[in-house]
């Protein structure tokens, strides 16, 4: 039987829709695939941004300029690899008259403060005419100063927060709310002391003991730092809280030695080194790392940290 008027035109609709869909979809599709590859040419533009070493190619004189911004953990963006990575690009930069240490920073790992501070005064005798300054901006404490404390000379802004010589191991114990709850805590080691600082159990005074003495073993590593980097210029005598974990202003940080004046980044490059031109040197991670954090690779690393499940850590903060 020969299909009808009512039934072609029903087909040609039908059909019609089918090819509408079609550019629909095959339009859809480029639009996805021209999202994929800006994204990849923006990959690729960063990857080849963040290169160490793009600043070498600076032909007129300037200060070479590495930043510390923020907690100084060995997967921040002031971990003591990519912050030593820009000081030897700074330093080894032909046309850099000075290096200087913009600092912005509460502090963090001991272990990572100190490898930024030898690894300064290695660069220093290297290049013994190439000085290294470090300016303080809103904060340089802690873990910040210690890096600070191997420069030739420190500067802050008379508001900076500066200082905090002290460590801290801070956590958190649980087996009060853990036993209302009737949660029974199951744990097994090999070692006695491999249960140390189990936020579910009382702390016992030996742990409390050996905790204390670790603290206190860094904190003379940091005092003994401190010491070597400012010598003369650090007023010991007559103020034991220099040591105690106090922070001060700048301008008073200036009257106890812990500063050498006070003065802003480009003052410090205008006033000291002499040279207008400023070249941040700074080193960032992978834009990679950066898009997987964010999408949330480290969530549960992260999540175990604030519930304090996972072993705390010394910080210098």
């Amino acid at each position: 039987m020969e299909p009808n008027n009512k039934e072609w035109k029903l087909i040609e609709r039908l059909l019609g829709q089918a090819q509408a869909e079609q550019r629909k979809t095959r339009r859809w599709g480029i639009f996805f695939k021209s999202l994929g590859f800006i994204y990849l040419f923006a990959m690729l533009y960063l990857f080849a941004a963040n290169r160490p070493g793009d600043s070498l190619a600076v032909t007129e004189p300037h200060v070479a300029v590495v930043d510390v911004t923020g907690a100084i953990m060995s997967d921040s963006a002031a971990s003591a690899d990519l912050i030593t990575t820009g000081l030897r690009e700074a330093f080894e930069a032909e046309n850099s008259k000075a290096v200087l240490l913009r600092i912005n920073s509460p502090g963090g790992s001991p272990v990572q403060s100190n490898f930024v501070y030898n690894e300064i005064r290695r660069l220093r005798a290297e290049y013994p005419d190439k000085k290294l300054y470090a300016a303080i901006t809103d904060m340089g404490a802690s873990g910040a100063y210690f890096i600070a404390s191997a420069a030739d000379e420190i500067y802050a802004d008379p508001a900076s927060i500066v200082g905090s010589i002290g460590v801290i191991m801070a956590g958190f114990g649980v087996q009060d709310a853990a036993e209302k709850l009737g949660v029974e805590r199951r744990v097994y080691t090999a070692g006695d002391n491999k249960d140390i600082l189990d936020p579910f159990a009382p702390v016992r005074d030996k742990d409390r003991e050996h905790v204390q003495t670790m603290l206190d073993e860094i904190h003379q590593q940091f005092i003994a730092a401190v010491k070597q980097g400012r010598g003369d210029r650090l007023k010991v005598d007559g103020h034991p809280e220099l040591f105690s974990g106090l922070f001060w202003t700048g301008e008073r940080a200036l009257s106890l030695g812990l500063v050498d004046g006070l003065k802003s980044p480009g003052q410090v490059a205008r006033d000291v080194v002499g040279v207008d031109e400023m070249v941040n040197y700074t080193v960032s991670g992978s834009p990679l790392d950066k898009v997987l954090k964010r999408f949330g690779v480290s969530v549960g690393d992260g999540l175990g940290k604030s519930l304090g499940l996972d072993a705390a850590a010394p910080s210098i903060r």
